[in-house]
């Protein structure tokens, strides 16, 4: 580990958690609530649906970077990461995972009996991913499973209950979630394979793991689709997942396919307009088709 000194900035504090990247599910769990409402949710359930997402989120960054920073330092990708590169230090991380937790249990308590009695599930979850990839190459799928589980959140958060509307959308972000995780592990191949890191391009190689991440993302497609035949959603939605969102799909795994493992990161980071794309096309068609709730 290297003796920079730390920093415990804002700034570094950002880049530990990938705070961007809660744009990942954040827009699922609202799509789930506007859905679940018919509109607007009401601003208390925004809020708290709000903290709940960014504390879960954070938390499962800040145990994935403090249980991984021993081979993230022998990794050259990943060994100019906060903790490796000694800007922040390990009780750093537990400290950021252990107010990641406080601020999601608050939420999960605030929202409904369902949403509190989950809670230990959903920290389980969070806390076991970093050692899956020690064991087994479905890492990608238990990732996919548990940030999946957001978007159901989103729908329990309002109705306090699982309805076919949330398991579309869990299997939907679920698929997705573990598509793009498989594309990302190409990043890791060789190293992956030297230090003996479970994942799917690991274990099957690059080829046969882009065929998964193209089957995932197509399950994933069906899911969305799926969606409009469980929930009132219609024609507007329909369109955006027709002409959005699986376009981009496809485009991510064209690009990986014709540039191979060079492309990964490109492809990856394409995924940040997936979820706003679905947010957009469930408010759209909520608002504009049925939405008296707004």
């Amino acid at each position: 580990m290297s003796h920079a000194a730390v920093r415990r900035d804002p700034r570094t504090w950002l880049a530990f958690v990938k705070f961007e990247h809660t744009l990942f599910a954040l827009p699922f769990a609202y799509a789930g609530t506007v859905l679940a409402a018919g509109g607007w949710p009401g601003t208390a359930t925004f809020a708290w649906v709000t903290l709940a997402m960014v504390g879960a989120r954070t938390a499962a960054m800040a145990i994935n970077r403090v249980v991984d920073a021993e081979i993230d330092a022998r990794n050259p990708r990943t060994a100019v990461r906060e903790i490796p590169a000694g800007r922040l230090t390990r009780r750093d991380g537990v400290l950021v995972a252990a107010v990641g937790i406080a601020a999601f249990t608050v939420a999960g308590l605030a929202l409904n009996p369902l949403t509190a009695a989950l809670l230990p599930v959903a920290v389980a979850f969070l806390v076991a991913y970093p050692y899956t990839k020690r064991v087994t190459w479905a890492c990608h799928l238990w990732l996919g499973v548990t940030i999946g589980a957001a978007a159901a959140g989103g729908v329990i958060a309002v109705t306090g209950a699982f309805t076919a509307g949330a398991v579309a959308l869990w299997v939907g972000v679920g698929a997705w979630i573990a598509g793009f995780d498989v594309i990302y592990a190409l990043l890791d191949l060789e190293f992956d394979l030297r230090e003996g890191v479970r994942s799917i391009p690991a274990r099957f190689g690059p080829e046969r793991a882009t065929d998964v991440a193209a089957a995932l993302h197509a399950l994933a497609l069906a899911a969305f689709a799926a969606l409009a035949f469980v929930t009132p959603l219609g024609a507007i939605y329909a369109v955006g997942i027709g002409a959005f969102v699986a376009p981009l799909l496809a485009a991510q795994q064209l690009l990986v396919r014709r540039r191979g493992p060079a492309a990964a990161l490109q492809a990856f980071n394409a995924n940040l307009w997936v979820s706003g794309l679905v947010l957009a096309a469930v408010v759209f068609d909520v608002a504009f088709a049925g939405g008296s709730g707004w």
